[in-house]
């Protein structure tokens, strides 16, 4: 699908930040900004990286066509001369990267952007949008699947968000762990498998739950799904089972006390001798819900409102920092340290940094060791950032299922503790080497 220009999705200020940077003679500065975020939502144990391959697809189309252009000319945004070097603009230099899907935690430098300082500036607002929402996305997806113990999750929020913030949602939430979406926007943008069957709406349509079921079998066939909480459960899984025979594909439930109805319609779909029905439950699902059902007999769970937003943290709170800068807009002069001096914890530290995670004897990940200085021979190899973009060019694009099975790995690869739902600090602390 064709992306158009992401070149306004920044705030005014980027361009008038140009603007200045031009008419000083800062503009061509070498300069790295960093992404990273000094905490971790309250209770969070990690955070999951989402969103890199939309970062580079928006990176490449940032672009000051014509129409964007008469924009910011009508509404005097910025003068001529920076309208100029807008319109010529195409990011070349460089971005490095924690590979999407893997983990992070506070201070970690989930995204390098290097370049001129006034290519890198034009970028933080997008990035940080798309990194922000996706990460808080995939972080509740993570915990919902660690809570599902393996049964299959269905992504089902477009109706919650907005309509091209749920394609964004259903895409994160792949990456973090559920099976499929409900969103065909997300099926045809990024081939992540759809599924659905039929909405409340369709049973009160006709004259009878029975002539509904019919229809809907007739139509989808006996592997298809029935939703059985319109009017009495009991009577509708018997009517479901008549209608389709012990070969049904699955009954939802979407009200209720999920955890004794549940129990309650496993029984009877056995008895009916419809063994292999399986059983999907709804109905305001987050994390903490799903857990509360692991000793019920669900094979799969539907989740919207609370995936969408983030289950309560609709943000990773993530930042875009100039860390180190050159002295002069020389290419060769050499890189110097810079950071915000602040009270309240919103300081930062300076310098380009390298992030590695150490293990211990099992592999298990033991804690975050990010540096500015040289990489310690025992951690060359455990170094976190890939290169994603070289020269302006992208070159680590890959498929999302290799995300996705990325994160599974990752989330592995950390201390039991992380799948905690309880409140609690990052599972590894975070150690810096000057």
């Amino acid at each position: 699908m064709g992306v158009p220009s992401t070149a306004l999705f920044t705030d005014h200020y980027e361009l008038t930040m140009l603007q200045g940077a031009l008419k000083s003679g800062t503009a061509d500065r070498r300069s790295v900004f960093e992404v990273f975020t000094r905490r971790l939502p309250e209770g969070r144990r990690y955070g999951v990286v989402a969103g890199t391959g939309r970062v580079l697809d928006a990176v490449e189309n940032f672009r000051f066509d014509a129409d964007v252009l008469a924009f910011l000319r009508e509404r005097g945004v910025v003068d001529s001369p920076t309208l100029d070097w807008l319109a010529s603009y195409r990011f070349s230099g460089d971005i490095w990267g924690y590979p999407e899907g893997e983990t992070y935690f506070p201070g970690s430098p989930i995204l390098r952007v290097e370049g001129s300082f006034a290519e890198c500036v034009l970028l933080e607002t997008v990035i940080l949008s798309i990194l922000n929402h996706d990460s808080a996305i995939a972080a509740a997806a993570s915990r919902m699947a660690s809570a599902a113990g393996g049964r299959p999750l269905i992504e089902m929020g477009a109706r919650r968000t907005h309509e091209l913030a749920a394609v964004a949602a259903a895409r994160a939430a792949y990456v973090g762990g559920f099976t499929t979406t409900s969103d065909l926007a997300a099926g045809f943008r990024y081939g992540i498998p759809t599924v659905g069957t039929s909405a409340h709406s369709f049973t009160l349509v006709h004259d009878s739950e029975r002539d509904a079921f019919r229809a809907q079998v007739d139509a989808l066939g006996r592997g298809t799904t029935l939703l059985v909480d319109t009017y009495d459960v009991g009577e509708a899984v018997r009517m479901a089972v008549e209608i389709a025979g012990p070969d049904l594909g699955a009954v939802r439930i979407d009200s209720g006390d999920l955890l004794l109805v549940a129990h309650r319609v496993r029984q009877q779909l056995d008895e009916l001798g419809a063994t292999n029905t399986k059983i999907v439950v709804t109905s305001d699902l987050d994390e903490y819900a799903i857990a509360s059902l692991a000793a019920a007999p669900v094979d799969a769970y539907g989740v919207g409102t609370q995936l969408v937003t983030g289950s309560g943290h609709p943000t990773c709170s993530m930042v875009y920092k100039l860390v180190a800068r050159a002295r002069s807009a020389d290419p060769k002069a050499p890189l110097e340290p810079v950071a915000k001096k602040s009270l309240g914890g919103k300081s930062s530290l300076g310098g380009r940094k390298w992030a590695a995670r150490r293990v211990d004897a099992q592999g298990v990940a033991e804690a975050e060791v990010i540096g500015t200085g040289a990489v310690p021979a025992e951690l060359a190899d455990r170094q976190l950032l890939v290169e994603l973009v070289k020269g302006g060019d992208v070159v680590a694009r890959e498929p999302l299922d290799t995300v996705r099975e990325r994160h599974a790995a990752a989330r592995g690869r950390l201390p039991l503790s992380a799948t905690q739902l309880s409140r609690g600090e990052a599972v590894i602390p975070t150690e810096y080497l000057a």
